[in-house]
């Protein structure tokens, strides 16, 4: 017995190290991280270094558990601000998204695998969420810095559409484990029913939990080292307890992440670090374990259809489901292709194709080796093309910010400061002589290894190390003001426009000195004001409005998302690759106008005024 605890230790430990090893290639070259790790673990498993490992009970559980851990810190590093700025769209994709993704692949299933119409959905519900660790993981590793618009909804949608898979799954296996066959009516209303039952109920105890776990961290005076592990303790605490009432455990621990990371908690950089690994290690030991249940030697009996199927979820569900979500929002075409195609599947659509199996039906093995094909399919070819298709389709935007050099330190017994140290470096707001905010309190300098007051030091200079008192929730503001400017290479000139304009001045002189094309209501608003105008309110870094011979880029926004920098372009930009699909709700609506607008062009009974209003529509159209 001892001996096997051992051997047990050992192999398990040289996995999880091999797993870490491989994360170095994966930067390296781009792969696709969890592919990796279920490479270790088809690798070792039966078929490879023959560990033998057929528990799916154990592999449900440890998933089940590490998924938790790994949502709970998914929420506690999404801040409300992304909420506000995504969060309808992306909310959309989590929930009707992934129920029209597994009727439509479920619909394809039935007709591929031979699966009764409850199997094909059971498969297809399974399959329909995406994973956010390979998703993420892919674009920090490519350096791909994406338009925050399109970053922060696939964020929001990747943690937090695994709860309506998971209902879905689990209510369809009980279904077919009962061997009824429901009415179609009946079974939907109970699915309704349920659905709503279990949001409601994870929501609730979710956002109690978070507060609870908030409240508690505040009162009890912990030892900084017990801290974390207290918090991790509390967040599997909530996810246990939801799911014991019958609501559901993901969203509610999913919430209770959101709640603590949005709040004034304490010491909370001590936290994210923490949960950063526990995250990491949660990833490896799932994907392993995920890796260690599958048997390859089972997948040429299924290859064909299963490759098919991944395919058509990639080129035609997803895609569909996408679109029909972001319809109402207006949405670029440019930026729907490419949120439908950042669909991966992942751990959790490997660990929802377990439940077959625990509930002991017929074609369990087949629908989890399906799965399993389908997920590697989507690692392998959207894995590694996430990067060049976003070049693509022109949603990389240049870094707004170089090198920051920061150390945060937490102080004990302080419940809600910290004290951050920052090197100043060449080119940063503060080497340029702007003030340090009244909130932020700077205590010591120390310049060419001398130490001094910050009230003696005068100017800052670059090289200087600044030791500054912060509240712990302090604002990204004084980042910004220690971060030089970004490197900009002659790629990303041209971008950025010729030069800056003053966002101020009225829109009417543009036209006056560049002829941009400009309608009459516009010409009496600020340029800053034309921009939000024509954007529809909603303004981003990076942000490009076309004026006929100019372009307008916006360089800079503050914090509360206002314009405070305008580039401007002489020669505009080409338009970006033309996507024939995807078409939002105001471009439909623009082409049914355009339309009906033509009608009365063809009216003999006034050829006259057709080229009037002709000329109308190009001049408004410009």
């Amino acid at each position: 017995m001892e001996q096997a605890v051992y051997l047990v230790t050992l192999v398990g430990t040289a996995l999880v190290v091999a797993a870490a090893f491989s994360s170095l290639i994966a930067f390296r070259f781009g792969a696709p991280l969890l592919l990796l790790f279920l490479g270790i673990g088809l690798g070792s498993g039966v078929d490879g270094l023959g560990i033998v490992f057929d528990n799916a009970h154990i592999a449900y559980f440890v998933g089940a558990i590490a998924l938790a851990v790994i949502l709970f810190d998914s929420g506690f590093g999404t801040s409300v601000g992304v909420l506000r700025q995504a969060g309808l769209p992306a909310l959309t994709l989590a929930t009707i998204g992934v129920g029209i993704t597994t009727v439509i692949f479920g619909i394809a299933a039935y007709y591929l695998t031979g699966f009764t119409w409850l199997e094909s959905f059971l498969l297809g519900a399974a399959v329909a969420s995406t994973d956010a660790a390979a998703v993420f993981f892919l674009l920090r590793a490519g350096n791909i810095n994406l338009r925050e618009r399109v970053r922060s909804t696939l964020e929001i949608e990747s943690g937090t559409n695994d709860p309506i898979a998971i209902f879905l799954t689990i209510t369809l296996v009980e279904i077919i484990a009962l061997g009824a066959k429901p009415d179609a009516d009946l079974l939907l209303v109970d699915l309704v029913v349920g659905f709503i039952v279990q949001m409601i109920l994870g929501a609730a105890i979710g956002l109690l939990g978070g507060f609870l776990i908030v409240k508690l961290v505040e009162r009890l005076n912990l030892d900084r080292g017990l801290l974390p592990i207290f918090v991790l303790t509390l967040s599997l605490l909530v996810f246990a307890a939801a799911g014991a009432v019958g609501g559901s455990g993901f969203l509610a621990v999913y919430l209770a992440g959101l709640v603590a990371g949005n709040s004034d908690i304490r010491a909370v950089s001590t936290l994210k670090r923490f949960q950063d690994g526990m995250s990491w290690l949660a990833q490896i030991i799932m994907f392993l374990v995920l890796g260690l249940f599958a048997t390859p030697s089972q997948f040429p009996a299924i290859l064909v259809s299963a490759l098919v199927l991944g395919l058509f979820l990639m080129f035609v569900a997803r895609p569909v489901a996408v679109w029909l979500c972001l319809i109402p929002f207006n949405i670029p075409r440019q930026e729907t292709a490419f949120i439908s195609w950042v669909g991966l599947r992942g751990a959790v659509s490997i660990l929802l194709a377990i439940t077959p199996l625990l509930g002991g039906l017929e074609n369990g093995r087949a629908i989890f080796n399906i799965a399993f094909i389908i997920v590697l399919t989507s690692l392998v070819i959207q894995g590694w093309t996430v990067g060049p298709l976003a070049r693509r389709l022109g949603l990389i935007v240049p870094q707004r910010y170089g090198p920051l050099d920061k150390v945060e330190l937490e102080l004990p017994g302080s419940a809600h400061h910290e004290l951050l140290a920052y090197r100043v470096v060449p080119g940063s707001p503060v080497a340029k002589g702007q003030r340090i905010p009244r909130w932020a309190r700077p205590s010591l300098v120390v310049r060419d290894g001398r130490s001094m007051r910050f009230q003696d030091m005068g100017r800052l200079q670059a090289g200087d190390n600044v030791y500054i008192f912060v509240p712990d929730r302090y604002p990204r503001l004084l980042d910004r003001l220690f971060a030089s400017r970004a490197e900009v290479d002659a790629e990303d000139e041209d971008f950025f426009g010729a030069f800056t304009v003053d966002q101020t001045h009225l829109a009417g002189e543009l036209e006056a000195v560049y002829g941009a094309a400009i309608r009459e209501e516009e010409r009496k608003l600020t340029i800053a004001d034309l921009i939000t105008q024509r954007l529809r309110g909603h303004v981003e870094y990076a942000d490009r409005v076309s004026l006929g011979l100019i372009d307008l880029i916006v360089r800079d926004v503050d914090e509360k998302g206002r314009i405070v920098s305008v580039g401007l372009s002489i020669e505009p930009a080409p338009p970006p690759p033309t996507v024939p699909v995807f078409l939002s709700a105001g471009e439909i609506r623009d082409r049914i106008r355009r339309f009906f607008a033509k009608r009365p062009e063809r009216a003999p009974a006034k050829p006259a005024a057709a080229p009037a209003t002709t000329s109308e529509g190009l001049s408004e159209d410009a």
